[in-house]
């Protein structure tokens, strides 16, 4: 069983919607692995719960495993032994007993059922119209193929568009919440696995045991039978019906290929060929275009580059997609190795950023609140975290450094070089400046800080 760690808001949502007077009817989908039967069994607790988990088998067969379900829940003997050869009878079976609290129906994995019926969301949609909306119950539908479950339940064109009453999309947990899964870790330690594992609770707790970010690899990356070997994979194989294309991709934004025309050139295509392949990467959440945070029309702007957005499928297409000739004939010491003398540089130093984003956007100790923080880029100039406050022209910039050693004063200095060529409210902004660092700083730049009240250092 997975760890429950934050979920703070969706388990709020999912009570509220349960203490409503009538019917509820919750809509819950995300990657897979990413806690969402988890969640449920956490807000199942002390309540009168169904839980169903849907299968890939015949319509039919899942019928019958429902009717099962739903006679045990009931005690009744009555719907176990007749043939029910429609979803309705067992339904109403379910909402003509006495509850004496609001029963709660969750259907897990309901893609499925829409998958071997593509009729079943129809059917759905009359049952609820006609029997489970008059009543005091509340119904989750749970997905894991976000496809499939946005077109069965959540797209205009779904049968049950406009029934639900709340929806979730369950995402990675945040990087300031891994201390509750793997407690007595260093900084630098969580930073590193994080790195490997993102949010999704399921592969924070294969790397639980491990002694370092590199067994913890060896023992579940580069071992052939683990699930993760193979999982990038198994995600796209379950959403999209070519995966080649879309591993192309991804390999080329993996590479440096961030934008559009890199992309298309690296993949000897069409620019206007990928779009579509694009446009599905970002809605499964594995991909993102970014634009520097001061555009102010970022869908037009053209400065916008690509980037992988799920840490374990970017280090994977980093580090394990072209080394896997090497892992097949079993030479994974090489390969880890090559892994040892890259991870920060071309891995961990980047989702080192993100954090550094991350946690700047909670933080209560600045001078104002920023509504948007990203980075800033353009021919000349880069600059890791750009904060904007545009109601006060507040801008903040900042540097991150991954490293071994302490940050020198020059680091400063080169941001402040770097900020001038910034033209967001260049004649009329307030700048603050803001050093992450993973080793501390020297003393020249902890007493300069400390003479000035527009520099902060963040370790």
């Amino acid at each position: 069983m997975e760890q429950f760690v934050d979920r703070e808001l969706e388990i709020g949502t999912l009570e509220k919607e349960y203490e409503k007077k009538g019917a509820s009817l919750v809509i819950v989908y995300g990657r897979r692995r990413v806690g969402k039967t988890t969640l449920l069994s956490e807000f199942m607790k002390r309540k009168k719960a169904l839980y169903f988990l849907a299968t890939q088998e015949a319509e039919a067969l899942n019928r019958s495993a429902f009717q099962e379900k739903a006679a045990a829940f009931i005690d009744s003997d009555l719907l176990a032994e007749m043939s029910a050869d429609r979803w309705d009878t067992i339904f109403k079976a379910i909402v003509s007993c006495h509850w004496e609290a609001k029963p709660v129906l969750i259907i897990d994995e309901f893609q499925y059922l829409g998958k071997a019926n593509p009729a079943f969301p129809s059917v759905f949609q009359r049952i609820w119209d006609e029997i489970l909306m008059k009543s005091s119950v509340m119904v989750i539908l749970c997905g894991s193929l976000i496809s499939m479950m946005v077109s069965q339940t959540l797209s205009y064109n779904s049968p049950l568009y406009g029934r639900r009453t709340a929806q979730i999309r369950l995402k990675q947990i945040p990087f300031r919440y891994y201390c509750k899964f793997v407690p007595g870790l260093s900084r630098k330690e969580r930073i590193e696995r994080f790195a490997v594992t993102g949010g999704v609770p399921k592969y924070i707790e294969s790397f639980s045991d491990c002694s370092d970010i590199f067994a913890g690899i060896e023992e579940n990356i580069l071992n052939r039978t683990g699930y993760l070997y193979e999982e990038p994979h198994f995600l796209l194989q379950q959403e999209v019906a070519e995966v080649g294309g879309y591993f192309s991709v991804l390999r080329a934004i993996a590479f440096g290929r961030t934008k559009l025309s890199e992309i298309a050139s690296f993949m000897e295509a069409k620019a206007t060929d990928l779009t579509r392949t694009l446009k599905t990467l970002i809605e499964l959440d594995l991909v993102q275009r970014e634009v520097p945070v001061t555009e102010e029309n970022p869908e037009k702007s053209k400065k916008g580059l690509y980037r992988i957005t799920d840490y374990y499928i970017r280090f994977w297409f980093t580090m394990i997609y072209s080394n896997q000739g090497d892992i097949e004939q079993g030479n994974t010491t090489y390969v880890m190795e090559k892994i040892r003398k890259s991870f920060v540089r071309s891995h961990a130093a980047f989702v080192y950023e993100d954090i550094c984003r991350e946690e700047l956007a909670v933080r209560n100790d600045l001078p104002c609140h920023f509504s948007k923080i990203g980075r800033y880029w353009d021919k000349n100039t880069e600059i890791d975290v750009v904060a904007l406050n545009e109601e006060e022209g507040v801008i903040l910039f900042g540097e991150c450094k991954y490293w071994s050693g302490q940050v020198e004063v020059d680091v400063f200095y080169r941001l402040q070089e770097k900020a001038r060529r910034v033209p967001w409210h260049k004649d009329n902004r307030k700048e603050l400046y803001c050093i992450f660092s993973m080793s501390g700083f020297s003393p020249r730049l902890q007493e300069l800080a400390d003479s000035r009240d527009d520099l902060i250092l963040s370790e």
